[in-house]
């Protein structure tokens, strides 16, 4: 699109200036009235053949014999430029549409991101830092072109639409995050994703606190008030703000490789019906276990040495990027 543009640009002050050429010429060795002038070269360069406004001097018509000859080869180069691009274009959309299919017919256990506003792009961002498999679905032909130029991938469409939620193959997507226009959309949005997937994991934007509790309803698993949590984190960092620089500090990973991750308790690993103490995680790891969350959904804050983990249940931990790996590997019995 953005060739076309600068195509079409070039064209336009080509064209521009060999009218104003011809138009000053005829004013200035014809004497023509501007707008005859003006006429006049319009009618040569287009070749529709009216002949001449006014009868023409030996001088003029050596003049408009080069507005004949510079005029025309402007015009035909304009339509065949425009006729190349929008051939080109065609092609292109063709085949990148082709690609773009086959790739989202590989996809499994992917996220799918519903509207590439300013959320859309930090959710998308986040994603591809954690490297999970997703798809952006915009109605913004120029989003989608800024997705697929970022070279993610992207689907223009109403998210809203069954047929488009298929097309990016929802039945085969883990989760899928709302942050369309208005809450109404989004509602709707869950509704018809939770129809076609019911193991889907949901998130939602909302604008209103009202909206939350339908959101909920509907199916949303998280439901997020970006302005109402804004708010509270710029009066947090008013009131406590070596707390929220912490915050940001485990959010932004600021440190060279920390970050907080989630991590499952398989049932080949070593460690499964036994005590978080066994595995020394911050001895021998460097790593600060935060939270477990059991299997039936309830969650323990900075749980002790003695506490017994499971298969199914998920250790929040915090540390570099290499610890949180052989955690990893301990974890779901890849190091046993």
């Amino acid at each position: 699109m953005e060739r076309l543009r600068r195509r079409l640009a070039l064209i336009a002050i080509s064209i521009l200036a060999i009218l104003a050429f011809g138009t000053a010429g005829f004013v200035l060795i014809e004497h023509y009235p501007l707008f005859d002038a003006f006429y006049m070269t319009l009618i040569t360069i287009t070749t529709v053949g009216y002949g001449e406004v006014h009868p023409l001097s030996h001088a003029g018509r050596i003049f408009n014999s080069f507005v004949m000859f510079f005029g025309v080869t402007v015009m035909f180069l304009a339509v065949g430029a425009v006729t190349q691009t929008v051939i080109e274009l065609e092609l292109n959309q063709y085949f990148e549409k082709r690609r773009t299919k086959g790739m989202i017919d590989k996809l499994q256990d992917h996220v799918i991101v519903c509207g590439y506003g300013r959320v859309g792009r930090g959710a998308a961002e986040e994603l591809t830092h954690a490297n999970v498999p997703f798809v952006v679905i915009d109605r913004d032909e120029d989003r989608v072109e800024r997705v697929m130029k970022a070279g993610m991938l992207g689907v223009l469409g109403d998210a809203t639409h069954d047929d488009i939620l298929r097309e990016v193959g929802i039945d085969k997507a883990k989760g899928l995050i709302a942050t369309l226009a208005s809450d109404a959309d989004n509602l709707f949005l869950i509704l018809s994703a939770k129809a076609l997937n019911t193991r889907l994991q949901l998130s939602a934007r909302v604008d209103e606190e009202t909206s939350e509790e339908k959101m909920r309803r509907a199916g949303a698993t998280f439901v997020l008030a970006p302005y109402k949590s804004t708010g509270h984190r710029m009066a947090q960092a008013l009131i406590k703000p070596h707390v929220q620089q912490f915050i940001d500090f485990t959010a932004n990973a600021a440190g060279p490789d920390v970050c907080i991750e989630q991590l499952s308790i398989s049932t080949r690993s070593p460690f499964a019906d036994h005590t978080l103490g066994r595995m020394n995680v911050q001895r021998e790891l460097g790593l600060i276990i935060l939270a477990l969350r059991k299997a039936d959904g309830s969650m323990t804050f900075n749980p002790t040495s003695e506490q017994t983990i499971c298969a199914g249940d998920h250790l929040i931990v915090m540390g570099e990027a290499q610890g949180l790996r052989k955690l990893e590997q301990m974890l779901t019995g890849a190091a046993a």
